[in-house]
């Protein structure tokens, strides 16, 4: 995966190292079916000075559709931790259309009276 930032200060930054480390292990775990290569996560984030607070944006490029997420929180790495839950959501659901899950039925559980007439026949 390839990794950019923009806007980010040096200072910021290595808060966010930590929170980046954990979160982009998560997104490789569930990416791990593309090339590496072809996979491009850039991320900013902007201070909004009325406010203050941060908005932390991602966009990954994968070979299949492009994926955007924003979190927006009063600190910098609970941001971080908003948008990067959003993208992994994304992904998810992004995965199940490609793997086309809403077309396969699935198995209905075993319904409450036949339990009842098995334990009742004894």
């Amino acid at each position: 995966m390839r990794i950019s930032f923009s806007n980010i200060e040096p200072g910021v930054r290595k808060l966010l190292e930590d929170e980046f480390a954990h979160r982009i292990e998560k997104l490789n775990r569930l990416l791990k079916w593309y090339a590496p290569d072809l996979v491009e996560l850039h991320s900013s984030i902007e201070k909004r000075s009325r406010k203050s607070e941060f908005s932390f944006s991602l966009n990954l490029a994968l070979p299949t559709g492009t994926l955007h997420a924003t979190g927006v929180r009063a600190d910098v790495r609970t941001s971080a931790k908003a948008a990067f839950a959003e993208i992994e959501a994304q992904v998810k659901k992004h995965q199940q259309k490609l793997r086309k899950d809403y077309l396969r039925k699935r198995k209905r559980g075993r319904s409450v009276s036949k339990l009842g007439e098995v334990l009742s026949s004894d």
